[in-house]
């Protein structure tokens, strides 16, 4: 975890070195490329498998799988990004194909969210003049810190950050300080709303009207609500606007209605709007074959792939491309990750799985600590601990502890999740959270 910046790094000068890197699409259609390569030479395959604990063959093969094979794509998912060099990993990741001369052809090229697809407008202009805005990984810290002034109020809607920001530990004192006024606005009485001061009961996507991209794919879907709001419970757009005329920044023009709203956000998209009304889908430039740098090209100001963006160079602490060493220490020596399952949407639905869930380890790490499957054991490291059973077997590797992602505290023995395992630090680009440079350590309890 946390290793994809060198693994990157190490195919850019693959393709360098190697004679595979199309010189000629750089020359022609990039810019930056020699900076890259220069931060891509420290980086042997040698040295890049020995950091991320690959086998060389292996990712010696997948190198010069991927330099001969045409056409290649590169699928860059979620994750990568949630570590200390994850900015750095996915610019990596997604200048490949350029250096590889992967663009041009069908099936070509890399694929990411392409909610980008869809120009969509917000339904009213934002107002500016607001306050504060805090990063959403760092909420534990605003709520014990601030004081300047400090945080009164707290209204949580469409999260359940108790169960999903990292230091846990922290998120769990700010939330229970007497002096917050909590609301929350939600389905099911997740582990934040224990506790909130006011419940609001929130519409599921049955009882009210929806608009919404898809999730990595780039269909537009609309939906109408297909039962009455079930009791007292609202959905997103009717509860804000309330607040806003209650709290005195309703305007003119402001819209509340989903029909109106939808007729703004799609504006000047007359074809779209259609396509949703007739069938609840649309989709862009319908019926075309869409190739990167044949039909759409980049949006940077020379319409060139830009391979080492300066803005990005100067947000990255050490620079573009630099790579943060791995965390593991002797005291803390497994790295925890915390993946996604079937069982849950984030912590969507866990109010419906109430089994207790172990502790992922490899054989050789339990067995080194005199673990056997099942034992109860105790998670921990400097942010707080978890108290659960152990699951011992082969689907993990070696140094890799797994606790999953979307836990409620009903699901261990203490009340904690991975969360209270994970670091509040910020990624190198767009403060993002670092969920996977969780070390840690396990020991029979």
């Amino acid at each position: 975890p946390g290793t994809d910046l060198p693994v990157a790094l190490a195919l850019h000068r693959h393709l360098f070195e190697s004679g595979a890197a199309d010189e000629a699409f750089l020359a022609e259609h990039a810019a930056g490329a020699d900076v890259l390569r220069g931060r891509a030479e420290p980086w042997t395959l040698v040295r890049a498998a020995e950091e991320a604990g690959l086998e060389l063959d292996l990712l010696r093969s997948f190198a010069e799988l991927y330099a001969k094979s045409n056409p290649a794509v590169i699928r860059c998912g979620w994750g990568l990004e949630r570590s200390r060099s994850g900015g750095s990993a996915v610019c990596a990741v997604l200048a490949l194909p350029a250096v590889g001369g992967k663009f041009g052809v069908r099936g070509g090229g890399y694929t990411l969210s392409n909610g980008g697809a869809w120009d969509l407008k917000p339904a009213a202009p934002p107002q500016s003049g607001w306050g504060r805005a805090i990063n959403m990984n760092r909420v534990g810290r605003a709520l014990c810190e601030l004081d300047d002034p400090p945080i009164d109020v707290v209204f949580v809607y469409n999260a359940n950050p108790v169960a999903t920001l990292p230091n846990q530990e922290r998120v769990l004192a700010g939330f229970a300080r007497e002096d917050l006024f909590t609301v929350v606005f939600d389905q099911v009485m997740t582990d934040t709303a224990r506790f909130a001061d006011v419940v609001l009961p929130a519409t599921t996507f049955l009882e009210h009207s929806e608009l919404r991209k898809a999730y990595g794919a780039v269909a537009l879907q609309y939906a109408d609500p297909v039962i009455d709001p079930v009791g007292e419970s609202r959905p997103n757009y009717a509860v804000f606007a309330d607040l806003a005329r209650r709290l005195g920044v309703w305007r003119e023009g402001d819209r509340e209605e989903p029909e109106a709203m939808v007729d703004a956000i799609l504006a000047g998209q007359a074809n779209a709007r259609e396509a949703l009304r007739e069938h609840g889908v649309a989709f862009p430039k319908q019926g075309s074959s869409v190739i990167q740098l044949v039909d759409v090209h980049p949006q940077t100001p020379d319409g060139k792939v830009n391979l080492h963006p300066a803005e990005l160079d100067r947000q990255t602490p050490r620079g573009l491309y630099a790579y943060v060493e791995d965390p593991t220490t002797e005291e803390f020596p497994l790295a925890l990750i915390s993946p996604a399952t079937a069982r849950t949407v984030s912590s969507t639905f866990g109010q419906l799985h109430t089994e207790e869930i172990g502790v992922q380890l490899h054989t050789g790490d339990a067995a080194a600590r005199g673990i056997a499957d099942g034992d109860p054991v105790r998670v921990f490291n400097a942010y707080g601990e978890v108290h659960t059973h152990a699951d011992v077997g082969e689907e993990v590797r070696p140094g890799v502890a797994l606790l999953p992602k979307g836990l409620w505290s009903h699901n261990t023995r203490n009340g904690r999740t991975a969360n209270a395992l994970a670091p509040d630090t910020l990624a190198d680009l767009g403060g993002g959270a670092c969920f996977n440079d969780a070390r840690v350590e396990v020991e029979r309890a």
